[in-house]
């Protein structure tokens, strides 16, 4: 890590979401000695979309979330953090579609077999197809994975769940989400991978196509357990998390936000003001809060920002071992769920009683639509049924379950957003400049959790630079890593002398 050195810092800095970005910038900064204030709209829980929920002793993920970076300093970090308590992780993970299930990442042998030899060179066909006649310049997601892989496998592997995941079709997507999400995964690199394994090293990772890691870390109870860590050491510097305060208000004036009003669960306000602020909120819900409000122009665009939604019903088998993988994503078009996560296989503490087995199937879909309104019970319900209809559960051993929503969960990458995220950036640049974005909605940009983090390291460093040193915005672009780079790459002056480090 870059020294973030505690010394006498009377700045205060107001973070808005207690998520991966939102606690990482609390943390690097408490560090340094800057006060920190991080607000938070939900009344218990840190983590946002990685937090982890409990129910009954079981605990769960809101998704899957592996801890694998090519940032040695993210790796340092969850180390720092959290240190014995992250486990050792071998990947399990399979596609269920027609029936049948293919490893992930592709086994020769597997795929061939599931697939038959005529579709196996039908597959081949349309791949050397796709590469003699490639769509000049995709600019949306079908068209991009089409040149990566042929028509043909782009319809078994990437159509059906790509569809489920966004609820929109493939055509809508951009192109650039495709080449954020399928970073240098292309046919030729998917059977390399299929006939020689690909292992992680130990000198940073250099070399590996993150989507098909089969090593990776994990908090023993939990992604959660990562970040209630991370809130404790802000808590420990003397410095603020305050839970329930869900803002309202963004006040600014001659080009700097001045304030943040927040209102708590009984109903009462709170103003906070700071020198500096980092924003992990949807982009959407902060220009909302802004006042005076933006232009119509600029409002607009926030407005036509979209957000796929998720739940997630927990069911509770009574049997010890269910299947052996991490998770299984489910592409077949004959159930309604994207995924299914058996948490007992990513740590065996997420598990109270070893005699029983908690899954997570997941859903994804729009706030207010059929999905998201319906009952618990009739969820648990479906749930058990799509279960038992793929051949993964009987419904006399499901003995209990739950259910839980996460709103926003996904911000929606169509090929408009670019240009109203673009409308957005320029106005903050002139009516906000010492607001600081991070995150995954904060950006409105496909981030994983560690790209996350690494957006709010770099606004930490800025900060306590007093000036723009890294430009955040090129991590995780246009399909490279920038690790693979350094962190240096992303000075915005490769003259000016970054923060020192200690090592």
């Amino acid at each position: 890590m870059h020294g973030e050195q505690r010394s006498a810092d009377t700045r205060q800095v107001i973070i808005m979401g207690a998520g991966p970005a939102g606690l990482t910038a609390g943390y690097v900064l408490s560090k340094a000695g800057v006060g920190v204030t991080v607000l938070e709209a939900d009344p218990e829980k840190v983590g946002g979309i990685s937090r982890t929920e409990t129910y009954r002793g079981y605990r769960f993920d809101i998704g899957g979330h592996r801890f694998f970076s090519k940032s040695a300093e993210i790796e340092q970090l969850w180390t720092e953090l959290l240190g014995d308590e992250l486990l050792d992780c071998q990947r399990l993970s399979r596609i269920y579609y027609g029936n049948k299930f293919y490893d992930y990442p592709l086994k020769a042998m597997n795929a061939f077999l599931n697939l038959g030899p005529h579709e196996t060179m039908r597959c081949i066909l349309s791949y050397a197809r796709a590469r003699a006649f490639p769509v000049k310049n995709p600019t949306n997601l079908e068209d991009w994975v089409t040149n990566q892989f042929g028509d043909r496998l782009y319809r078994t592997f990437f159509k059906t769940y790509t569809e489920k995941v966004w609820g929109i079709s493939t055509r809508e997507l951009s192109a650039d989400w495709a080449a954020q999400r399928i970073k240098g995964l292309n046919f030729t690199s998917a059977v390399k991978s299929a006939l020689i394994p690909q292992r992680v090293s130990s000198d940073g990772h250099q070399g590996v196509i993150k989507t098909l890691i089969d090593t990776f870390r994990y908090p023993r109870f939990g992604p959660g357990q990562m970040w209630e860590r991370a809130r404790d050491r802000i808590l420990e510097t003397g410095q603020a998390v305050k839970m329930g305060e869900r803002i309202v208000r963004v006040r600014h004036a001659a080009g700097r936000v001045i304030a943040i009003t927040t209102l708590n669960k009984r109903g009462g306000t709170q103003e906070y003001t700071g020198d500096d602020f980092i924003s992990s909120l949807p982009i959407r819900e902060l220009i909302a809060a802004f006042d005076p409000a933006p232009p119509a122009s600029v409002i607009a665009a926030a407005q036509a920002l979209r957000y796929r939604d998720y739940l997630t019903v927990a069911l509770i088998l009574r049997r010890q071992d269910v299947f052996p993988d991490n998770w299984i994503y489910i592409h077949d078009p004959t159930v309604q769920m994207g995924r299914i996560q058996n948490y007992k296989n990513w740590s065996p503490a997420m598990v109270p009683d070893p005699a029983t087995t908690c899954l997570g199937l997941e859903y994804f879909c729009f706030e207010g639509d059929g999905l998201w309104t319906s009952d618990d019970r009739d969820l648990i319900a479906l749930g058990t049924r799509e279960l038992a209809s793929i051949g993964l559960g009987n419904p006399q051993e499901v003995i209990d379950g739950t259910v839980v929503r996460m709103p926003k969960a996904y911000p929606v990458y169509d090929d408009t957003y670019k240009l109203h995220l673009a409308t957005i950036r320029a106005y903050l640049a002139e009516a906000a400049q010492n607001l600081h974005l991070a995150g995954r909605n904060g950006m409105h940009k496909y981030n994983n959790q560690d790209h996350s983090m690494m957006t709010a390291l770099l606004d930490a460093r800025n900060i306590i630079a007093g000036r723009q040193v890294y430009d955040v915005w090129r991590v995780n672009t246009d399909a490279e890593y920038h690790e693979q780079a350094g962190i240096d790459e992303l000075a915005e002056d490769r003259a000016v002398p970054l923060i020192p480090s200690h090592a």
